[in-house]
């Protein structure tokens, strides 16, 4: 029991790595960017590249894939999205889905369609038991490595400058330019933040979720259930909720494996009857 929640917390926490972005663009930006699964997914194939073709160490690929998506979330947000940002919702649910349909096909072109292997060092292999707790390596090292970020970002937000700036940007641009708020230059870096959290997600969980083309279509529903369920006002909501939902997805897959994911997909719908703006809303929001 104690193996499997410990399992779920690890699936948790790559799902929030991999949902935070969106969390941040959504709830922060007010743009709905359904090819965030895309980052994720170039990220992976970026990290596996790095190792094969320059033979470079799996933890000095970790840090230049962020950086390379992040680098390509800021091209696209310059050059694609930011005539988006005006547009109706609905525009920019097509657009973006739009955009993961291409990179899908592009991928499965390029790469081919078969399953990449990841090959993780040595020391992230196997598992080890403490207290009675079969503990693995590799989650381990994820769940480390992604409640560090989760911190980082909480902080970031809430006791930077940037951050400051970013909310006076998205309450209202107008008034944040009039202060001197350079907002496109704070959309830029908040869009390529999360676009290298999203690829840094894809690397880390290639291993674990598995990587091909298709990988943005079978999991965006599972960021799209982190944002929904925990709310996109707060960084605390999603992370909450992707270890809800991590748990309820590796504890129902092992002991009622015929239902799926339907136990994941009945909790979502649970609690959003409960709590239709999500598990953690700012104060005045939804009211």
């Amino acid at each position: 029991m104690l193996t499997l929640l410990f399992d779920g917390v690890a699936y948790g926490m790559l799902l929030f790595l991999l949902a935070v972005g969106l969390a941040v663009t959504l709830g922060l930006m007010n743009f709905i960017n359904l090819a965030h699964g895309a980052f994720a997914m170039l990220g992976g194939y970026a990290m596996v590249m790095m190792m094969e073709r320059l033979h470079l160490p799996f933890l000095a690929a970790l840090p230049l894939t962020f950086l390379a998506t992040a680098a390509l979330g800021a091209v696209c947000e310059r050059t694609l999205y930011r005539p988006m940002y005006a547009k109706p919702h609905l525009d920019q649910v097509l657009f973006s889905i739009g955009l993961v349909l291409m990179a899908v096909t592009a991928v499965d072109y390029f790469a081919g369609s078969q399953q990449q292997p990841v090959d993780i060092p040595d020391w992230l292999r196997g598992r080890f038991d403490f207290a009675a707790v079969g503990v693995g390596k590799y989650r381990l090292f994820i769940i480390v490595v992604c409640g560090l970020l989760a911190v980082g970002l909480q902080a970031a937000l809430t006791r930077t400058r940037f951050g400051s700036r970013l909310r006076a940007s998205v309450d209202d641009a107008r008034v944040a330019q009039g202060l001197g708020i350079d907002v496109n230059r704070v959309f830029l870096l908040t869009f390529a933040v999360g676009s290298g959290l999203a690829g840094l997600g894809g690397a880390l969980g290639a291993e674990v979720l598995g990587l091909d083309p298709s990988f943005p279509l079978k999991f965006m529903i599972y960021f799209l259930v982190v944002v929904a369920v925990g709310g996109t006002s707060t960084i605390t909501g999603p992370l909450f909720a992707a270890l809800l939902l991590g748990i309820a997805d590796v504890a129902g897959k092992y002991y009622v494996p015929k239902l799926g994911s339907f136990i994941v997909y009945t909790l979502m719908v649970a609690i959003l009857l409960l709590r239709p703006h999500g598990l953690f809303v700012r104060k005045g929001v939804g009211r």
